[in-house]
């Protein structure tokens, strides 16, 4: 049995999951959040894998001091031994590291050494509020299974196949080389895993296929996959870049910048600020979370109603151009939050594509189900899909491709 833990770090939290990879299940998974903070906060669950119908996991919480991620990995392994089930009966054989930027220097799970560490490190100027939080828990995590190989699993690393001219900005080329600007393009563990399994829920060979994958939750992204490859994404740079998303503002003209700091006086930090914390949909109705835009919708409030049309123009905008850039679509995905949870989120954005051969059954639409399932009507020419994303297995995934290759 090959057990691997997953750990996604932030700056002042740390998610986990131990998963069995060969029947791809999860033993254990838990949050360490408040990591500086006066009193943090871990919370643990087991994963039931007994029988009977009335089985439920077991979840366990507790706050306590945790001044830094070292002793956050501490609390975790006191929970693991407190609450189980045991690391020293279920071993790990390699930890696997979610890291939100590889730049163009990562393009594939990576064993972490000290020089890949120092490369992390280097690429935190294009992901300044992920890339030192991932660091942090890599160090962490290594001092508390020194044995053990570590990976790093890039978010950005699914699109470097991205051609040329997708990823090139049209800005003075030797200042862009100099700065390493250009789209990277993010969630990209997330596109893979969802454009794989739905190649094999279709029973469908992957590299015959042309899909486009909506990514949406609080953040959102859509990415353009011909034949399992990345070729056009809308997250660049960063992940401010594309979408309207839950509190960032997706596409802008860079003008709207210039004049705000010119009129408004706002700083660089205000600005930034403002674009990644109070635009999208808290930036037009005041709240970010889709439930609450509908809700407010059905009420007739007009801020919300406007949001929620801005949201759903620019994501038919996407679509559209990516169904030019592929020269058609085969396979129509949706997932995260938002895209696997609101059937108004996912016909309104395909609306418009009948010319395309998109065609939503309503009652599949509304559906509630498990795991994958059909959305799109049985005379469609393109088959739409809801298909639940599961980073964390990707993640796991990825890791054991480079232990095996050890």
């Amino acid at each position: 049995m090959s057990v691997v833990l997953v750990v996604n770090s932030g700056s002042s939290s740390f998610k986990y999951q131990l998963l069995e990879t060969e029947d791809e299940r999860v033993l254990a998974s838990g949050l360490v959040e408040r990591i500086g903070e006066e009193t943090g906060r871990i919370r643990h669950t087991v994963t039931f894998s007994g029988a009977g119908p009335a089985a439920a996991d077991a979840e366990y919480s507790r706050d306590v001091a945790i001044p830094d991620h070292t002793e956050g990995f501490r609390q975790m392994l006191d929970a693991f031994r407190t609450y189980g089930p045991s690391l020293s009966e279920v071993p790990p054989v390699a930890v696997g590291h979610r890291v939100v930027h590889g730049g163009a220097r990562f393009f594939e799970p990576t064993l972490i050494t000290p020089l890949v560490e120092i490369n992390i490190d280097e690429l935190s100027a294009l992901a300044p509020l992920h890339n030192p939080g991932a660091l942090q828990g890599i160090r962490a995590a290594e001092a508390a299974f020194p044995g053990l190989p570590h990976v790093a699993v890039f978010d950005t690393a699914f699109h470097q196949t991205l051609p040329p001219a997708a990823y090139t900005y049209a800005i003075d080329r030797r200042l862009a080389e100099a700065h390493r600007i250009r789209r990277y393009g993010f969630h990209g563990t997330s596109h893979k895993f969802v454009s794989e399994a739905a190649a094999r829920y279709l029973d469908r060979p992957l590299q015959d296929l042309t899909q486009i994958v909506f990514h949406l939750g609080n953040g959102a992204s859509v990415t353009a996959i011909d034949g399992g490859r990345s070729v056009e994404t809308s997250m660049g740079l960063t992940p401010l870049e594309g979408l309207v998303m839950g509190t960032r503002s997706g596409d802008l003209d860079p003008a709207v910048l210039i004049q705000l700091a010119r009129r408004a006086h706002l700083s660089i930090d205000d600005l930034d600020d403002m674009l990644n914390k109070r635009s999208g949909l808290r930036g037009l109705a005041g709240v970010s979370d889709m439930r609450d835009i509908v809700q407010r919708v059905d009420d007739g409030d007009p801020d919300a109603t406007l949001a929620f049309e801005v949201y759903l123009h620019r994501l038919r905008a996407y679509a559209g151009a990516y169904l030019a850039q592929l020269g058609g679509v085969d396979v129509i995905s949706f997932t995260a939050g938002v895209g696997e949870n609101s059937p108004r989120v996912r016909a309104g954005a395909l609306e418009t594509l009948g010319f395309a051969g998109v065609e939503i059954d309503p009652d599949r639409n509304r559906a509630r189900a498990r795991g994958i399932r059909v959305i799109s009507t049985d005379a469609s020419r393109v088959v739409v899909l809801v298909v639940p994303t599961n980073e964390e297995l990707e993640i796991a995934r990825q890791t054991m491709e480079v232990v095996d290759a050890l």
